[in-house]
């Protein structure tokens, strides 16, 4: 299966953010992608407390937007976040869809692990002011050229956090899908040695769809968009624009990267350990 990352640079106008989308998603599916992944907060960039006045359902025309690029171009569609509507009239969810190709919304996850730092260039960031964590983690089954993957989902903040991959992994997840907006900060240092770790110590194929460059709300984002395979090999990394990148998923080489170095067979401490 090819799949492919989209890089972009998301606003507050959602209109425009969507069109940016769907003429990545055309130029993603023209490269032969079946599987297209794009960023947190794809269609709106806001401060998180903005995302209050324009969450949706999952039923709303946001998702239906994406769901439409899906049929229209016969692949399936990570929505990396939306801001969805939740119980609480003071927050969303950050939530990330699974998208078929025939339309349908085959998993969904919200982010577990929330943001609340100060970075070190005095940038304060409280998304547990405005949103909602999720409590459940998710896998999803897609399927290209007679196979199926367990995709493992998380968002952004969650790379820091590497017993949730480990539970991902034992739930059978092949690839992990990372979308973010990180940091530029924190994106320099750490965003490229994180992803590796998750690929190398799951044995998984990462998929990080990463937000890039300055926003509209006073805050950039690391871009460097990338793909990494079981061995900890970076098949792909975008550059410093609205891009795609594109890599192919091979479940045989998974296969022999896990049969030559078993390491989940030889784990001695359990996750509930």
């Amino acid at each position: 299966m090819i799949a492919g990352i989209i890089q972009l640079n998301s606003s507050r106008d959602i209109q425009d953010n969507l069109r940016r989308c769907t003429e990545l998603a055309e130029r993603g599916a023209a490269q032969g992608a079946e599987w297209l992944l794009f960023p947190e907060n794809a269609p709106f960039l806001g401060k998180d407390h903005d995302k209050l006045s324009i969450a949706e359902p999952i039923d709303g025309p946001i998702v239906d937007a994406y769901r439409d690029i899906a049929r229209d171009l016969g692949a399936w569609v990570t929505l990396g976040s939306f801001p969805e509507k939740s119980p609480s009239p003071d927050h969303t969810y950050n939530t990330q869809l699974t998208i078929s190709p025939s339309g349908e919304i085959a998993s969904i996850y919200r982010k577990i692990h929330l943001f609340d730092v100060e970075l070190p260039d005095g940038t304060a960031l409280l998304e547990s002011g405005s949103i909602l964590p999720g409590d459940e983690l998710v896998t999803s089954a897609i399927t290209g050229n007679n196979e199926t993957w367990c995709v493992g989902l998380s968002i952004c903040y969650d790379l820091r956090f590497p017993e949730m991959y480990r539970a991902l992994r034992a739930k059978g997840a092949h690839a992990l899908t990372i979308p973010a907006a990180f940091t530029m900060p924190t994106g320099h240092e750490h965003w490229h040695a994180l992803l590796r770790a998750r690929a190398i110590e799951n044995q998984c194929y990462v998929l990080a769809p990463n937000q890039w460059g300055k926003h509209e709300v006073g805050r950039s984002s690391y871009g460097q968009s990338a793909i990494y395979d079981p061995w900890g090999r970076l098949l792909a990394s975008a550059p410093e624009l609205d891009s795609v990148i594109t890599a192919e998923l091979d479940m045989g080489y998974l296969s022999r990267v896990r049969q030559r170095m078993p390491c989940h067979d030889h784990r001695r401490i359990d996750n509930n350990e």
